[in-house]
């Protein structure tokens, strides 16, 4: 996700950068600001309308006598940009709605190579967890054969899959009742229909959703956009909104490169609130969609919340309330290193975890610690050879010490020593006295 916003970001940290260097905020400043907001906003494909009417409530807010009064002007303004960006991204997080009497029907619906076949099982992996029973199913009128992707899927995820053969399929209001029917029977809940996509939006694929939709009667209709598309995702994401009414959406792939315009865009020209994003190609890669914290990552302010869910996840707690009292007392070794690199493997990238960190403030330098992911397994072997008071102190690492190994590692001695160095970064900015207080809130 740090891709898909980094430019943005960069431009509206420069926007902010210059509101703080102003010591009061006037029409002149404001109107500058703005100017770099806008263009920030418009170069990452944002929707000109969402641009325009953002603008127009930032300056609004800015120039009220409330702001202008304030003993931090510019830090007011900082915060209606971040409230108002919460604004359009939804306001606040939404739930999936689940039918009263079971099973509540998710229909995901979208253009061919959205994603949408994936998120069918990365949302079922989801709701699994909650716990639920969800059932898989593929509902293509067209393209039988498109069901097997989804049967691949639900067998990777040991999740029940809904046969839809050629002769079920050939009654379609049939074979739908049936599904229902099956559905109810066996206490599945929710039921998660994959259904047709095209390339573009025709007569044919709106008339056999509603088809689908008219006798299903879905708790939820989904829209599945590409982020990657930007614009193309809002425009189709409208249509299916105009043709067949939707419930919320879906954003995939906001782990690539495109600017952003979409998530920024789709909720308020369609009107409905984006309840999941997926951030990768693996069956766990679907988060939920926070728009105040995803706001304030844009805008450099971090995500801490989402950092500690995922820490949660998979976190041993009496482990991490030692390793909470090793950083306030600057004892953290490269033994605990290790252990959280093991940790982190689990969450996910380590520059994605780094990026839900305030890019402002102590932790800023935090974000610049360059750690290839691909070379986490070297660091551990690299540290595995290491002697226990090598790792308590990396400073008694001499060059022949470090040969040594390296050797042991089947590593090269330039390893070692970039390992080292990031190690000892890190260190000492985790001892730094603001980033000490930060982490004596830890319990």
């Amino acid at each position: 996700m740090a891709g898909m916003f980094e430019q943005l970001s960069e431009r509206l940290e420069r926007m902010m950068k210059f509101l703080r260097g102003e010591g009061t905020v006037t029409e002149k400043n404001m109107a500058e600001a703005l100017k770099m907001l806008r263009l920030a906003l418009l170069e990452a494909d944002v929707n000109y309308r969402v641009v325009k009417d953002f603008e127009a409530r930032i300056r609004e807010k800015a120039l009220g006598e409330e702001v202008l009064r304030s003993l931090s002007p510019a830090q007011q303004v900082i915060k209606i940009v971040r409230d108002e960006m919460t604004g359009i991204l939804g306001g606040r997080q939404k739930p999936l709605i689940f039918a009263s009497r079971p099973p509540s029907v998710f229909m995901l619906v979208g253009l061919q190579g959205s994603g949408k076949t994936t998120t069918c099982g990365k949302l079922a992996r989801w709701v699994s967890g909650l716990p639920k029973s969800p059932l898989l199913v593929s509902f293509d009128l067209k393209r039988p054969a498109a069901q097997d992707q989804l049967k691949t899927i639900a067998g990777s995820l040991g999740l029940p899959f809904y046969e839809m053969t050629a002769a079920r399929m050939a009654s379609p209001k049939e074979a739908l009742k049936d599904l229902l029917l099956a559905a109810s029977n066996k206490g599945y809940d929710p039921l998660i229909v994959d259904t047709a996509g095209r390339l573009h939006v025709d007569e044919d694929l709106m008339a056999e959703l509603r088809l689908v939709k008219d006798i299903l009667a879905p708790a939820e209709t989904i829209y599945v956009g590409d982020a990657m598309t930007g614009q193309d995702a809002v425009r189709s994401a409208q249509a299916f909104e105009d043709r067949i009414g939707l419930t919320s959406v879906i954003l995939t792939k906001l782990d690539g490169d495109a600017r952003g315009g979409a998530a920024l865009s789709i909720v308020s020209v369609t009107g409905r609130p984006i309840k999941f994003i997926g951030v990768g190609e693996k069956p766990d890669k679907l988060e939920v969609f926070h728009p105040e914290r995803m706001a304030s990552r844009i805008l450099g302010m971090g995500d801490v919340l989402s950092l500690i869910e995922k820490a949660e996840e998979g976190a041993d707690r009496e482990e991490a309330e030692e390793l909470a009292r090793k950083l306030r007392k600057q004892e953290f070794t490269l033994e605990d290193f290790k252990k959280q690199i093991v940790q982190m493997k689990k969450m996910g990238s380590f520059a994605d975890l780094l990026g839900h960190l305030p890019q402002v403030g102590p932790l800023k330098g935090l974000s610049k610690v360059q750690v290839d992911d691909r070379k986490i397994a070297h660091f551990e072997a690299i540290i595995n050879s290491m002697t226990p008071d090598e790792r308590q102190d990396p400073r008694a690492l001499d060059g022949s010490r470090r040969r040594r190994v390296a050797r042991g590692s089947g590593r090269p001695v330039h390893e070692v020593n970039q390992l080292v160095k990031q190690f000892l970064e890190m260190r000492k900015m985790l001892g730094k006295p603001q980033v000490r207080k930060m982490l004596g809130g830890l319990k």
